[in-house]
C-alpha cells in the first residue's frame, strides 16, 4: 500500500525526513516552480526520486476538494514507532520524558494542530489509540504541515494499559480536563518526566483514562463557552510544559 501526500509543506517535510519509502513526485505543470515548490523538487532530486510534470487536472482528480497546491508524492506507509524507542529517544537527548496521548482524537485538523505543536517543541513521543481515533492519513500529514514525518508516533490497542506501562517506567500521566479536582495548569508542576493526555473533542478523556491519570490539569477560564477545542487546550498545555522544564533546566 502507499500514501498519495499532498501540500507542499507536507511533502516537503515528507522529502526532508525521508522515512518512507519515496515512489514518485506529480508536479502541476502550470505552477511556477518558485519557492517551497522548488525546494520539493530539489529535495525529490537529491533522493533520485521519478518526477512528473502533469496537468492540474490529474492532481484534481486524485484529491478533489483537498488543497494539494499543485503538487502530489507517492510514498509508503507511515512508519509507527514503539514506546520503547519514544522513552529511549528522550534518554538519548538527556531530556526527562515529554510524550503526548491523545485519547480518541478523530478530527484530522485537530490531530495535525496537536502534531504540529508537539514538533515544535520536542515531544519525544506521540501515542494514539488504534480503534475510534483518526490514524496518521494524508489528511492529518497536511494539517500538521508535516510535523508527522519527524515525529515518533505510536499506535496502540488500550490507552489505560499504555498509561499504566509509561508510569511503571517513571512517567508521569497529566489528564488536561475541565474537572472541579483539576489544578490551573500554569500551577502546576510539569518538570518530570511527563505523559501529557489529551481528552476527544466534546466528550473529554475516557473514564478509565481519566482515573489512571496521577493528576488532572485544566485550563481557567471567564468566556461564556464551556470549554476550548482539544487542540488549542492540548498546545497552550504542551508549550506550558516545555517552557517550564526548559527554565527549570
Amino acid at each position: 500500500m502507499a500514501d498519495w501526500l499532498y501540500g507542499r509543506n507536507a511533502i516537503r517535510e515528507a522529502l526532508r525526513a525521508r522515512r518512507r519509502r519515496l515512489q514518485r513526485l506529480l508536479v502541476s505543470s502550470g505552477a511556477q516552480e518558485v519557492g517551497a515548490l522548488s525546494e520539493i523538487v530539489k529535495l525529490a532530486e537529491q533522493a533520485n526520486l521519478r518526477i512528473e510534470r502533469v496537468e492540474r487536472q490529474i492532481i484534481d482528480k486524485r484529491f478533489r476538494d483537498a488543497n494539494h497546491q499543485g503538487v502530489a508524492l507517492e510514498a509508503g506507509d507511515y512508519p509507527y514507532a514503539e514506546i520503547a524507542e519514544c522513552v529511549a529517544y528522550a534518554e538519548q537527548q538527556r531530556e526527562p520524558a515529554l510524550l503526548l496521548l491523545l485519547d480518541h482524537l478523530q478530527d484530522p485538523q485537530n490531530i495535525g494542530t496537536l502534531l504540529r505543536t508537539a514538533e515544535t517543541v520536542g515531544v519525544h513521543g506521540v501515542v494514539l489509540p488504534s480503534r475510534r481515533a483518526a490514524e496518521i492519513t494524508p489528511a492529518v500529514v497536511n494539517a500538521s504541515s508535516g510535523a508527522t514525518e519527524h515525529l515518533r508516533i505510536v499506535m496502540v490497542t488500550n490507552l489505560a494499559q499504555t498509561i499504566s506501562a509509561i508510569q511503571h517506567e517513571g512517567i508521569w500521566a497529566v489528564g488536561v480536563e475541565n474537572d472541579d479536582r483539576a489544578e490551573d495548569f500554569d500551577q502546576a508542576d510539569l518538570n518530570m518526566p511527563l505523559a501529557l493526555v489529551i481528552g476527544a473533542e466534546g466528550s473529554g478523556l475516557a473514564r478509565l483514562v481519566r482515573e489512571r491519570c496521577d493528576f488532572l490539569v485544566r485550563l481557567p477560564m471567564r468566556g461564556q463557552l464551556a470549554s476550548l477545542n482539544a487542540s488549542v487546550a492540548g498546545s497552550i498545555v504542551l508549550y506550558h510544559a516545555w517552557r517550564q522544564r526548559s527554565r527549570d533546566r
